[in-house]
């Protein structure tokens, strides 16, 4: 069993061209996530100069950016999915990681 096979059993996918949509899906949210969260970072007045005298400054900075690029990531995995017609898909999949993060008592 290859490994595209044990993935498309893991997540309970019906076809290659079906785990291909998923791929996308995942590459267009990745891509537009970060091209989002600069003009999200800029308009929150977050910019990398202002952490320049801050010890570690440049690291936290990052670790915002992270932190804001995160739910954006999440909120268009579902749009993205929903357009590629995978919505259930992506749904159970946002679900499973927002419950291994600790939200568990929202999806019961």
């Amino acid at each position: 069993m290859g490994y595209f096979d044990r993935l498309k059993t893991k997540w309970a996918v019906q076809s290659n061209a079906q785990l291909f949509v998923i791929f996308v899906v995942f590459a267009i949210t990745g891509s537009s996530s970060v091209k989002v969260a600069q003009p999200l970072l800029h308009f929150l007045g977050i910019f990398p100069a202002q952490f320049d005298s801050i010890p570690l400054g440049s690291a936290f900075y990052w670790f915002l950016r992270l932190l804001i690029v995160f739910p954006v990531y999440q909120v268009l995995l579902l749009i993205f999915g929903t357009i590629f017609f995978q919505f259930k898909f992506f749904w159970e999949f946002e679900k499973k990681i927002l419950k291994r993060m600790g939200f568990k008592r929202f999806f019961e």
